[in-house]
């Protein structure tokens, strides 16, 4: 009505002055209800695919609780440590290490606890700010401030010269020994031996995505965990697609070096070369024991 009115006003003024008065104007009654309507549109849509997820989920769910615990089992969950912290602490008594910390000139900053949460990737922030709204008084919250403005790079500021006794001594407190082991499995554990169990793997291809998800991180990107499984995923079929167990994983682990080598050129890829291939050149897809690896140039043995 408004495009006719002003047409109108052209030609005859006065009497389209008396239309275009007499006449409603509603393009803002249409505009809204087409608003209204793309609004109910967009979330019905998000409505949908949100119904649609949960159903996945809890058709994956249904699929994994059939199937045997793997590395969810304690013995194994318990082996998968002592073969993370080999690469992570030098040690298979992982135990030791919640109060370690160090810069190892990796560019992630100070490397610390469990499984090398980092003060540069994101992962020792989220421990932290998740330990601190449970114990707002402990010894690590007055560094929040500054792991916010370093998150992301490899910086000290702020957090130098106390940070690091600050988190030895938090360490010796049960509660912050069991907020690193919470945030180990949310973050790491649990999504990579869910995948993994969805993807067909058994416990030995449940170990090599921990291990992965441990050392890139929970990321889309290229270099990340997700990444890196897209593109061995393009390389060879999962068992879950169908494809042999042994050639995806060695595909897998190719991608996984390369990765390791374009990140820190000249790395020692032990965790990869003298620990997974070992156990997947020898056939042992459940990760049985006795076990014996090398880690830079030490071995290793469990019983």
């Amino acid at each position: 009505m408004k495009r006719v009115g002003v047409l109108l006003l052209g030609a005859l003024p006065v009497i389209a002055a008396g239309v275009y008065l007499a006449v409603p104007d509603d393009s803002a009654d249409t505009a809204s209800s087409a608003s209204s309507s793309s609004t109910a549109t967009a979330e019905s849509a998000r409505d949908d695919a949100k119904d649609r997820a949960e159903k996945e989920r809890e058709a994956d769910d249904a699929l994994i609780a059939g199937l045997p615990p793997g590395l969810a089992a304690p013995a194994k969950k318990e082996l998968a440590q002592q073969l993370v912290s080999s690469a992570e602490n030098s040690t298979t008594k992982w135990r030791t290490a919640y109060g370690s910390i160090e810069d190892v000139g990796d560019g992630d900053g100070y490397t610390a606890g469990i499984v090398g949460f980092c003060t540069g990737t994101h992962d020792l922030l989220m421990l932290v700010e998740r330990y601190t709204e449970d114990h707002p008084d402990n010894g690590l919250a007055e560094y929040l401030p500054a792991l916010r403005e370093v998150d992301g790079s490899d910086s000290h500021e702020g957090l130098d010269p106390g940070f690091t006794a600050a988190w030895q001594a938090e360490a010796e407190v049960p509660a912050f020994r069991a907020a690193q082991e919470e945030e180990r499995d949310r973050v790491y554990f649990e999504p990579a031996v869910r995948l993994a169990k969805l993807d067909g793997l058994g416990t030995l291809g449940q170990f090599v995505y921990y291990d992965a998800m441990v050392f890139h991180g929970p990321d889309t990107d290229a270099e990340g965990f997700y990444g890196l499984r897209e593109r061995a995923m393009a390389k060879a079929r999962t068992p879950g697609q169908g494809g042999s167990e042994k050639t995806y994983l060695d595909a897998f682990l190719d991608v996984r070096e390369q990765a390791m080598r374009n990140k820190r050129p000249g790395i020692d890829t032990s965790r990869v070369d003298t620990a997974q291939r070992r156990f997947l050149a020898a056939g042992n897809m459940k990760l049985a024991t006795p076990l014996v690896w090398e880690m830079y140039g030490d071995t290793y043995r469990v019983p």
